[in-house]
């Protein structure tokens, strides 16, 4: 007899603080057979896994790569044929440039049960840790959200278009490129002091940040050693976060009903 086939769960983690997973991705790891996780998915909330769990490290970072993404999408497929339960946990929301959408189709094709827990994107939530609206009614009615890890001509982010036509821009995995991408956009018509924010490891204890200008901001950077991950956000908004830095480590508490497993955790990672 064939073995029942199983079922995979993109799971949005959040942003890092571990009070930001939503109640059922906290579920689905509870009852996860196997879980593959990513850099910026958070270990603690690998705690919540049954000990019992394989856990399985597909981070990126740039320039090294634990995992090719074929290699993630068919360790899903079999983990799932093999009648497992299983959770991709993915930093933020799994649609939010988390290649969720590429997963899904895998999925799809292969005639795998999946659903989707979207989780809060770091897009939306670091700039609200850092004070920094992204949207406010004497400044900004639009947001854009892109990809700051490709800036070469023939890529699809059309900065011209954006920087003249949205409010507020927010820029992940930016901050490789972020000298290449501000002298983009001062190129294509963007005031040199229009504000800019960069907030690194947003919602965890170590979170820091810093604003500047389109036309300072890369020295900034390179002066104060912010390093990934970082979230860049373009507009007036920005300059909010020079006073509305609500976040310190002191707000930073356990996770409610939060406990930490003895030990158990290292051991069963792959």
């Amino acid at each position: 007899m064939a073995t029942p086939l199983g079922k995979v769960y993109l799971v949005g983690a959040g942003p890092g603080d571990p009070d930001l997973l939503t109640l059922k991705g906290k579920k689905c790891l509870e009852q996860a057979d196997v879980v593959l996780y990513d850099r910026l998915a958070g270990e603690e909330l690998l705690e919540y896994a049954a000990e019992s769990a394989e856990l399985i490290y597909v981070g990126k970072q740039p320039g090294k790569h634990c995992a090719s993404q074929a290699t993630i999408e068919e360790l899903l497929i079999r983990r799932a044929r093999e009648g497992k339960r299983v959770v991709r946990l993915k930093g933020g929301d799994p649609f939010v440039f988390g290649r969720g959408g590429e997963e899904a189709e895998a999925l799809e094709r292969a005639g795998i049960p999946y659903e989707i827990v979207p989780g809060i994107s770091s897009a939306i939530a670091v700039p609200a840790y850092a004070g920094i609206p992204l949207t406010h009614r004497a400044y900004a009615s639009s947001v854009a959200i892109v990809t700051g890890h490709k800036t070469s001509r023939g890529n699809n982010v059309r900065w011209r278009q954006l920087i003249q036509s949205v409010d507020t821009l927010v820029i992940l995995m930016g901050l490789y490129n972020l000298r290449e991408i501000m002298n983009r956009l001062l190129e294509d018509g963007c005031e040199p002091q229009r504000p800019v924010a960069l907030i690194q490891s947003g919602t965890r204890p170590s979170q820091k940040s810093v604003v500047g200008t389109v036309e300072t901001i890369a020295d900034l950077a390179e002066r104060e050693k912010f390093r990934s991950p970082t979230v860049v956000v373009v507009g007036e908004v920005a300059k909010l976060g020079r006073y509305l830095h609500w976040f310190s480590e002191a707000a930073f508490e356990q996770p409610l009903g939060f406990k930490k497993a003895e030990g158990n955790t290292a051991e069963r990672r792959v």
